[in-house]
């Protein structure tokens, strides 16, 4: 094995960076609600957030103001791993706390294709695919619980996608269009979807990918 040589440190936060960055108003949250010395070292933090679970992400869960249905005073009920069981008399909904405080004119998704034609999405029209996906889910049946599959590229498309599983409790799970049939279907397979979402095809290193014939044998081999 080649051996290790200590290497210089490549980067640090400037004092204006740490001064303005959301762990520092924490530590500094903690101190003055829980009475706790956390601000001393990003150390001190750290190791309170690994020696009192509870403690670390009930003060979390206040600080980011997550909203939710229940009592999160329970914070770890259950320790075992694999197997244990955060916050278990709440429910919350991951859509909501993405899309919350948003303007709908402000800038959400920046994106560019291979060919050069950049464009984006406000925080509007990401809402309004979104819900225009979640109702046509909904429209096939789709509810809690039930695991919706994607064979998409990288697209604004799959994260109003993603977007819509979630605020129906929805599982979502995807492969990129490049992957064969036989990993998608070992992958798509194990999860019996009930909804699959696929693009024809895919663009790549200049060349257009038809993807048509894969999604068929995707959807055939795919009982569910």
């Amino acid at each position: 094995m080649a051996r290790m040589h200590a290497r210089s440190l490549l980067w640090s936060p400037s004092d204006e960076v740490i001064e303005r960055a959301t762990i520092t108003a924490f530590a500094r949250w903690v101190e003055a609600t829980r009475g706790l010395p956390v601000t001393g070292s990003y150390q001190d933090l750290w190791q309170w957030s690994v020696s009192d679970l509870p403690g670390f992400w009930s003060a979390i869960w206040e600080f980011c103001d997550v909203q939710a249905s229940g009592d999160p005073s329970v914070v770890l009920a259950d320790s075992t791993m694999p197997g244990a069981k955060w916050f278990p008399h709440v429910e919350l909904n991951y859509a909501e706390h993405v899309f919350r405080g948003r303007l709908a004119e402000d800038l959400a998704l920046q994106f560019c294709a291979e060919g050069g034609n950049a464009s984006s999405w406000s925080w509007g029209q990401l809402a309004d695919q979104t819900a225009r996906i979640a109702t046509g889910l909904r429209r096939l049946g789709v509810g809690r619980g039930d695991r919706v599959a994607a064979y998409l590229p990288n697209a604004p498309e799959t994260v109003a996608a993603c977007l819509a599983c979630a605020s129906i409790g929805a599982v979502w799970s995807s492969a990129a269009p490049e992957f064969g049939v036989p990993a998608v279907v070992d992958r798509f397979s194990q999860i019996k979807p009930q909804v699959l979402l696929a693009a024809n095809g895919y663009r790549y290193g200049g060349r257009e990918f038809d993807r048509r014939g894969h999604v068929e044998q995707i959807q055939g081999e795919l009982p569910s």
